[in-house]
C-alpha cells in the first residue's frame, strides 16, 4: 500500500470531543434517564460496534452534553488510549472520548476503526505525558492514515468484520448462557424450587438434609491476590500471564485473555499461580462498579491454552473451594453480585475506588450446601452450560487470533482483497 494516499482524519470526515460541561462530572442529578452515556471503559469493552453501557443521562445530563448518531466512531483519548468502537446506538459521551463522523464518499468507518487498531501503539506513544497520558487532537493530527479508494476500504473492512461479527455472536451466546446458569441457581438455592422440593421440609429457610455455612467454611483456604504490597522488585520468568483485575477486562466470556508478565514489584512472597477449580473474584475496581464483584471459575482447559502458569493481580481475590463445591460457589458469588447482595460489604475510599471488605464477606456470608444428590444434579446441569460457554469462548479465541493475523496483512497490502 506504498502508493496509497495518506490522510489526516479531518480530511475524510469530522472529528470533535465529547461534551460533559457540568462539574462535578459525577453529580447524581445528571444521571438515571433514558439517554445512554458511554465512557472510556464501555468503548474498551465493546467489539466492532458499541451497544452496551453502564450509565444513562437524564434531561439535565443531556443538556450539558451532546447526543451522537449511530455510526460515529468513538475514540478514547484518556485512561484507555486509542481504543475504538462504532456507535450502534444514539449516545452521549464525555470529553475523554472523541467522536469521528466519516464522510461516506471518502471512507468506510469500519476501515478507519481498523486503522486505529493497527496504529494504536503509535498513538499511545505520542500520548505519553508527565502526569497523565492524553491523546489530544493536536497529537492525533500528526498521524496520517492510509486511505485507499472506497471500494478497497469496504472490501478490507468486510473481510475483517466477518471475524468481529463471529466474536460478537459468541459473546452474546456466552451472556445468554450466564443468564441461564444464574436462573438455575436462583430457582434452586434462592426460591428453593430444586428437584423434589415438594417432598422436603424447609426449616428456617434450610431444606432438610442441607446445611447453611459461612463462605469461609466452604474453602480449603483463603488465597489472596498476586502480589500484595509493593516493596521490592523480582523477576518470575516461569510466570506466563497475569490477570489485571482492575475491571476484569482481561476475562472475557469467562476466558482468560491476559497480557504477558515480565516482572512486577512485589513483596518477598512468591506469587501464587492459579489452579483449576480456583475462583477469581474482583474486590477493587477503580470507579467502575460493573466489574467489581464479578467472578470466574478457572478451568484446566483455559490454563492449558497458555502453556505457562497464570496468576492474578492484587485487585483480585483468589479462593479455593472445598472439593465438589467449585461450581456451586462460582454461581453463588455471581448471583449475589448481580442481585446487589454484596453491596453491604462495599466501601468507597479516596478517589472513588470501590472496594469490598473481603474478610467480612468470607465470614458473614452464608451459603446453602445441598445434599449430595442435589449437588451432583446441579453440577451436571451447570457443567453442561459451562461446557457450551467454553466452546463459545474457544471460538472467540480462534476468531480473534485469525483476525489479528489477517489485519496487518490486509492493511499493508501484503494480501490483496478479492473483488
Amino acid at each position: 500500500m506504498s502508493k496509497v494516499p495518506m490522510r489526516r482524519l479531518d480530511e475524510v470526515g469530522t472529528i470533535s470531543r465529547g461534551k460533559s460541561k457540568h462539574r462535578p462530572r459525577n453529580d447524581p442529578k445528571l444521571y438515571g434517564g433514558q439517554y445512554p452515556f458511554v465512557q472510556t471503559a464501555d468503548v474498551k469493552n465493546a467489539g466492532l460496534y458499541l451497544y452496551d453501557y453502564e450509565q444513562t443521562y437524564n434531561e439535565d445530563g443531556l443538556a450539558q452534553s451532546k447526543l451522537w448518531e449511530p455510526g460515529t466512531l468513538c475514540i478514547t483519548i484518556a485512561a484507555n488510549i486509542a481504543d475504538t468502537s462504532i456507535l450502534g446506538i444514539h449516545a452521549c459521551f464525555p470529553d475523554s472520548v472523541m467522536g469521528f463522523i466519516p464522510d461516506a464518499s471518502k471512507c468506510d468507518v469500519r476501515y478507519i476503526k481498523y486503522s486505529f487498531d493497527m496504529l494504536q501503539q503509535q498513538m499511545k506513544q505520542i500520548s505519553q505525558g508527565a502526569t497523565q497520558d492524553n491523546l489530544s487532537w493536536q497529537k492525533l493530527a500528526t498521524i496520517r492514515f492510509p486511505i485507499p479508494n472506497l471500494e478497497i476500504q469496504k472490501r478490507i473492512a468486510d473481510a475483517i468484520a466477518a471475524y468481529d461479527n463471529l466474536i460478537e455472536n459468541n459473546r452474546r451466546q456466552i451472556a445468554l448462557l450466564e443468564e441461564a446458569a444464574q436462573r438455575l441457581y436462583k430457582e434452586w438455592f434462592v426460591d428453593l424450587r430444586f428437584p423434589g422440593y415438594k417432598n422436603v421440609e424447609i426449616i428456617e429457610g434450610v431444606p432438610q438434609g442441607w446445611q447453611k455455612k459461612p463462605l469461609a467454611k466452604c474453602l480449603d483456604k483463603e488465597i489472596g491476590g498476586g502480589w500484595g504490597q509493593e516493596s521490592s522488585s523480582h523477576e518470575f520468568p516461569e510466570i506466563g500471564f497475569v490477570i489485571r483485575a482492575t475491571d476484569i477486562s482481561d476475562i472475557e466470556g469467562g476466558n482468560i485473555t491476559s497480557v504477558p508478565l515480565r516482572w512486577h514489584k512485589t513483596s518477598n512472597i512468591r506469587p501464587r499461580t492459579l489452579e483449576a477449580g480456583d475462583i477469581i473474584f474482583e474486590v477493587s475496581g477503580g470507579s467502575r462498579e460493573h466489574g467489581v464483584g464479578r467472578s470466574m471459575l478457572v478451568t484446566q482447559e483455559e490454563l492449558d491454552a497458555f502453556g505457562k502458569p497464570v496468576m492474578c493481580a492484587s485487585f483480585c481475590k483468589r479462593i479455593k473451594p472445598k472439593q465438589g463445591l467449585s461450581l456451586l460457589l462460582a454461581e453463588c458469588i455471581s448471583y449475589e453480585y448481580s442481585t446487589e447482595g454484596l453491596r453491604k460489604f462495599e466501601k468507597r475510599s479516596a478517589g472513588n475506588i470501590i472496594n469490598y471488605h473481603w474478610k467480612p464477606f468470607l465470614s458473614e456470608y452464608n451459603v446453602l450446601i445441598p445434599d449430595g444428590e442435589t449437588l451432583a444434579t446441579f453440577e451436571k446441569q451447570v457443567g453442561q452450560i459451562r461446557d457450551k460457554k467454553s466452546r463459545a469462548a474457544q471460538a472467540i479465541r480462534f476468531a480473534r487470533e485469525a483476525r489479528d493475523r489477517l489485519l496487518p496483512k490486509l492493511m499493508s497490502g501484503e494480501i490483496e482483497v478479492e473483488r
